[in-house]
């Protein structure tokens, strides 16, 4: 609520309106912020913490974004900045996918009904060389880089095609809230390994693993167990497996690991790992202590049980 209407509110006549009497007392004890808290989600907007610094480094900026349309990004999302970016352009693996269907490359990636469209390419998000370095502002990725086999790569085509002081805004599923509770955390190591190896998309090294624990309950679109093992290994095509399996830690270790400059952590329910990171200055290393580690503040507040365990340099 704006100020000036807030200040209307305290100083409104409740004589005669005990609804409004309680509400001003209400609002006067315990103020606005903790009254939006409790209302009803329909009534409120559910923003992550992270938004207001997010709002303020895309505002009217020029960006990419990897995979999507996202809800998270529109208007009842946690990070509703379809409506304040400059322009957004996308990426995407296929001319056809599962989630968005027929895709056109040119001008036709509409995000927001009020924005004129984006770009849309067709490429490999771990292969962008059909866009100059140095060509946006920003770099959105949604439930979008779990389902590459060589995340590290990915990471790096986005500080490639960001100038400088470019920011990522990271969003990964995490583990313990999804039908990815059975597997193990995929260790910082074996992503390195990938990188260092060139893993291509056509990697199938982690389908046994998906086949032997992927819930399928929390997966109806999956089908049975043998339509599920059909897609699967038809991945190459529709992109639908989970590489690799996240929790907060693995992500906060893999952008430190890649020199980003962290600012943001912030696991969310109902299964989301948010992170904002930018690049660092000419000279400048990543100073990302505050994220890392059994110590690191975000484990205080974390829904997600794993979380307050050790790093995923520990696990299998």
């Amino acid at each position: 609520m704006p100020r000036k209407g807030l200040s209307l509110l305290t100083a409104a006549n409740t004589r005669g309106n005990p609804v409004l009497a309680k509400f001003q007392s209400l609002l006067a004890s315990v103020g606005l912020s903790r009254i939006t808290r409790i209302l009803p989600r329909p009534l409120r907007r559910d923003h992550a913490r992270c938004y207001r610094w997010c709002r303020k480094q895309l505002a009217g900026k020029r960006g990419l974004e990897l995979g999507g349309p996202s809800p998270i990004f529109r208007r009842r999302g946690a990070l509703p900045v379809y409506a304040r970016v400059g322009r957004l352009d996308n990426c995407n693996f296929s001319g056809h996918t599962i989630w968005e269907g027929a895709i056109a490359a040119g001008q036709t990636y509409r995000y927001h009904k009020r924005r004129p469209p984006g770009r849309q390419y067709i490429a490999e998000a771990t292969d962008l060389q059909a866009i100059p370095a140095g060509s946006y502002d920003f770099v959105l990725s949604s439930h979008t880089l779990e389902h590459s086999a060589n995340p590290l790569r990915v990471l790096a085509e986005c500080r490639r095609v960001l100038g400088p002081s470019g920011v990522l805004v990271l969003i990964l599923p995490h583990k313990d809230r999804t039908f990815d509770h059975r597997r193990p955390v995929t260790a910082l190591d074996h992503l390195i390994d990938d990188y260092r190896r060139g893993t291509t998309e056509a990697d199938l090294t982690h389908l046994p693993e998906i086949l032997a624990l992927h819930d399928l309950a929390m997966d109806p679109p999956a089908g049975n167990p043998e339509a599920f093992r059909l897609r699967s290994e038809r991945n190459l095509e529709n992109r639908c497996l989970h590489q690799h399996v996240f929790s907060s830690s693995t992500v906060a270790e893999m952008l430190d690991y890649m020199g980003w400059q962290m600012h943001a952590l912030e696991p969310r329910l109902p299964f989301d790992i948010i992170a904002l990171a930018s690049i660092c200055r000419p000279g400048e290393s990543p100073r990302n202590a505050a994220f890392l580690g059994l110590q690191a503040g975000w484990r205080q507040t974390s829904p997600f049980p794993s979380d307050h365990l050790a790093g995923s340099r520990q696990a299998a």
